[in-house]
Order: structure tokens, then C-alpha cells, then sequence
């Protein structure tokens, strides 16, 4: 049986990292204009699966259609997004990154690792250990969580 603070502590440990590595990022980011949260999630999700249609990726996302289609049109005007007709109804749009979206989300994610990478090799062996256990039941609670929503 789980202490009952459990889901809390997990919860406020998770979401604080998340924060963290953002705002350690920002300061030390990039000179090209900062994309917020769900811009940078579209922009991933989109690299993940080119030519993914606004209507999966606000699925995927779980984020109305007409929120995406926002986000596409900023990122479009941004020069981050390319919009291609469908291939079987020419009213409906592939999604594709630009080449500097690309570069970006690369960027991005290696100075992410690097900095996690750097505090993870300061914490002890028995430390790294615990991380390296949790990881497997941390993805299970993640898809665990995924189902219910997908079933909502």
C-alpha cells in the first residue's frame, strides 16, 4: 500500500521539474522568438508524425479542433508549419514541420538532455538507481492515465 501523499508528492515533483527545465532553458535559450507550451507540443507531435490532419493531432493533443487550428495558424505565420491539401479531400491539411522547426525542436531537445544529464550524473548511484527502477512504472501510470482520457 502507497503512503496516502503519494499521488500529490508525485504529482508536485513531476509538474516542478517540468517547470524547472523550462525556465532553465528559456534563460539560457536561443535568440529565435519563445513558442509557448502548446505550440512546442504541436511542433513535436507534427515532427513525430508528418502529415498528421488537425483533427488527430487536436485528438492526440486532447485540445479542440479550432485550438490547433489556432496553433497552426501561428505557427504557419511563424514559418514553423507547413499546410499541405489531403491527399483524399482537398478541404482538410496535412501538417508538416519547416526545416527551422526541425532545427529548433533538435536544439531544444539536446540542450534538455544535456541539462537533465548534468544534474542526474550529480545525484548518487542509489539515487540514479531509484530513477532508473521508477522509470518503467512511471510509463504505466502514464498510459494507465492515457486510457482513461481516450475512453472519456
Amino acid at each position: 500500500m502507497s503512503p496516502p501523499d503519494l499521488p500529490d508528492d508525485l504529482i508536485s515533483v513531476i509538474s516542478g521539474i517540468q517547470r524547472l527545465v523550462r525556465r532553465r532553458l528559456l534563460l539560457h535559450g536561443t535568440a529565435a522568438p519563445r513558442l509557448r507550451g502548446a505550440q512546442v507540443e504541436l511542433l513535436r507531435l507534427v515532427a513525430a508524425n508528418p502529415g498528421i490532419g488537425v483533427s488527430a493531432a487536436a485528438r492526440e493533443l486532447y485540445l479542440a479542433g479550432n485550438s490547433v487550428s489556432t496553433l497552426v495558424n501561428q505557427l504557419t505565420s511563424a514559418g514553423l508549419l507547413r499546410r499541405e491539401p489531403g491527399q483524399d479531400d482537398r478541404r482538410s491539411a496535412r501538417l508538416l514541420p519547416t526545416p527551422e522547426a526541425e532545427a529548433r525542436l533538435r536544439a531544444w531537445q539536446e540542450r534538455r538532455a544535456t541539462l537533465v544529464r548534468e544534474h542526474v550524473e550529480r545525484l548518487d548511484d542509489a539515487d540514479r538507481e531509484a530513477l532508473a527502477a521508477a522509470i518503467p512504472a512511471l510509463r504505466r501510470l502514464a498510459d494507465g492515465l492515457r486510457e482513461e482520457v481516450d475512453r472519456a
